[in-house]
Order: structure tokens, then C-alpha cells, then sequence
């Protein structure tokens, strides 16, 4: 009786220990980034999530700048935002691929106090098949604009004369967390954002910016549609069972995600087991989270080969059926022969 007693204190006390543990070493360490009457100026912001994240941050008193290519949609998108919050933003046209049009685009606003990198190019296609000039127009718009966002941005954010806590936010995706098949290239160019915000948040901490992951899952926009009718289609049997969310929606997570410091924003439960999952070494401020992370990590191991096991069952299915008809068609081929011969 006395050993169950003893077993059951310590089962209750380990849990406990842990937590004040991961309280006392956590970093860097909790933070709020405000918003209202504060400067949000967000890349990609014409539409779909970027068009969200305006809208919503307006809607909370900040000053919002959006950045697109067309000048055109800008202005659509302005008169959008204003006809459902009655608040005007700014918009600047620049390429994000060029870091001297994003230089001067970034100096003609006020200074930044939150830069979202919300560009993004996708193209699902098997790499064998694709073009090169697809894959370099994903790594560039996705990540190497980033590189010109946050260099262009940084001297601005760092000499403020608001020494409020600021922060950097990067929109990735869940195919930044785990690779599918037929993501070849857009998988390399977000996993690569993972890699520029966990370095980075080491380099810009001293400076009180603070910088966040955004993993939002398919998400239903006027892109969303178009990349459907293009995806290989075992990449949409692999890819289907995430269901897809509204932009608001995934604004929505972004925007707390980012007022509250947070490293990792996952936008749904998917995406917040994936979060669990594929921690690593990524830093977290919260040590309820980080206890999350620590104890479900081997099931969630245990899970995430159960998933592979699902993918590569798929794949082999797939091309098992492939060559089955590639033989028919042969074979059929050849009694049409026989018969005109």
C-alpha cells in the first residue's frame, strides 16, 4: 500500500517539477506586441490572407500599409478594406524580389512596428516536370523576398524612437513543416523560412523584435482554386485529408499569434499537432506549451509514421494502378493491331 502511495506522489509530482523546470529555462520570454495605433505593414496584401490581415488589423486601430505588384489590385483592395472598416490604409507597389524597389518602398512609409511577409508563389507540380523557372520564381518570391523584406526593414526597427516590443511575422504553410508529394520546390523555398526565423530571432532579440512562423493549411483564396486545377492529382489524395480554411480565419490566428509573441502560430488542430511534432529546437514562450511539447512528443512520433505509412501507401497504390493501365493500354493496342492486320 505504501509503494502505491509512494508511485502516485511521485506521478503527481514529476509533472509539477517539470513545469517549474521549463518555467525557470524557457526562451526568450513571454511578450505582448501591441497594436493599436501602431504601424502593420503587410507584403502580399492585395488579397486572399494578406487582404484578411489588412482588413482585421485596421479593424483594430492599427495604421496598415500593404504592398503588392499591381497597382490596380491595390487599389481594389484599399477601397475593400475601407468599404468594410471605414479606415483608409497606404499602399506601395514594389517588387519583393528586388531589394532596391522594396528599399525605396519601405522608406517612402512611416516606420515599421510589424512586418508580415505574407508573399507567396505556389506551383504543385513533380519536380522532374517542372521548370526550373518555376522553382526559382517559388524560391525567390518565398524566401529570398523575405531576405529583401526584413534587410530593408531592419535599421528602421531597430533605431525607433517607440521602444515598445516589435515584431517580425514570416507566412509559411503547413507544407513548411512536413514535405508532400508534389511540393517539391514550395516545401524547400517555406522550410527555408523556418531556418531564416529561428537564426534570426537569435540576431534582432537584444532589440526587443520579436519574430513569428505563421502555418496555415490550404486556405480558400482566389489562388486556391486555379492551384487545385493544376496539382498532380496523388498530390490532392496525400494532401486532402487537411480540410481548407478562410482567409479571415487564418488572419485571425495570425494576428493573436503574432500580438502574443508566439514563435510557432499553427492555425488549426492539424497544424497545432504538427506545431507539437516538429518543435525541434525552435525557441517557445510558453511553458505550458513547451510541457505540451516535451510529454507528447514520442506519440506524436508514433502518430506522424502512422501518417507516412498512409503516404507511402498511397504512392504505391498509385503507381501500381499506373503501370496496370500503361499494360492495358499496350495490350489493347496491340489486339487493335492484330485485328487491322
Amino acid at each position: 500500500m505504501a509503494d502505491i502511495n509512494l508511485s502516485f506522489l511521485t506521478l503527481c509530482i514529476l509533472p509539477i517539477l517539470l513545469l517549474l523546470f521549463l518555467k525557470l529555462i524557457i526562451r526568450p520570454h513571454p511578450v505582448t506586441i501591441p497594436i493599436k495605433s501602431r504601424h502593420v505593414f503587410i507584403t502580399g496584401g492585395s488579397s486572399g490572407i494578406g487582404l484578411a490581415l489588412a482588413r482585421q488589423a485596421a479593424a483594430e486601430g492599427a495604421r496598415v500599409t500593404i504592398l503588392a505588384r499591381n497597382p490596380s489590385k491595390l487599389e481594389e483592395a484599399k477601397a475593400s478594406i475601407r468599404l468594410s472598416t471605414g479606415i483608409d490604409v497606404t499602399t506601395v507597389s514594389a517588387d519583393v524580389c528586388d531589394f532596391d524597389a522594396v528599399k525605396t518602398a519601405v522608406e517612402s512609409v512611416d516606420p515599421i512596428d510589424v512586418l508580415v511577409c505574407n508573399q507567396g508563389v505556389f506551383v504543385a507540380y513533380e519536380l522532374e516536370k517542372q521548370e526550373i523557372k518555376e522553382v526559382r520564381e517559388m524560391i525567390d518570391v518565398n524566401l529570398v523576398g523575405s531576405f529583401n523584406l526584413v534587410k530593408a526593414v531592419l535599421p528602421g526597427m531597430k533605431s525607433r524612437s517607440d521602444r515598445k516590443p516589435v515584431s517580425i511575422a514570416f507566412m509559411s504553410s503547413q507544407a513548411g513543416q512536413v514535405g508532400i508529394y508534389g511540393y517539391t520546390a514550395y516545401s524547400a523555398s517555406k522550410f527555408g523560412l523556418r531556418g531564416l526565423a529561428e537564426a534570426l530571432q537569435q540576431e534582432v532579440i537584444a532589440d526587443d523584435i520579436h519574430v513569428s512562423l505563421i502555418f496555415p493549411p490550404d486556405t480558400d483564396t482566389p489562388g486556391f482554386a486555379e492551384e487545385n486545377k493544376k496539382k498532380p492529382r496523388l498530390t490532392s489524395i496525400i494532401a486532402g485529408s487537411s480540410g481548407a480554411m478562410q482567409a479571415d480565419e487564418v488572419a485571425k490566428k495570425a494576428l493573436n499569434g503574432i500580438k502574443s509573441g508566439s514563435f510557432i502560430v499553427p492555425c488549426n488542430f492539424e497544424g497545432f499537432l504538427l506545431a507539437i511534432a516538429t518543435a525541434g529546437l525552435s525557441p517557445q514562450r510558453s511553458y505550458l506549451m513547451a510541457f505540451v511539447e516535451v510529454v507528447s512528443a514520442g506519440i506524436l512520433r508514433i502518430a506522424g509514421l502512422c501518417f507516412q505509412w498512409t503516404w507511402y501507401g498511397s504512392i504505391e497504390k498509385w503507381h501500381a494502378q499506373k503501370k496496370y493501365m500503361e499494360v492495358g493500354c499496350i495490350l489493347q493496342n496491340t489486339q487493335e493491331s492484330c485485328i487491322m492486320d
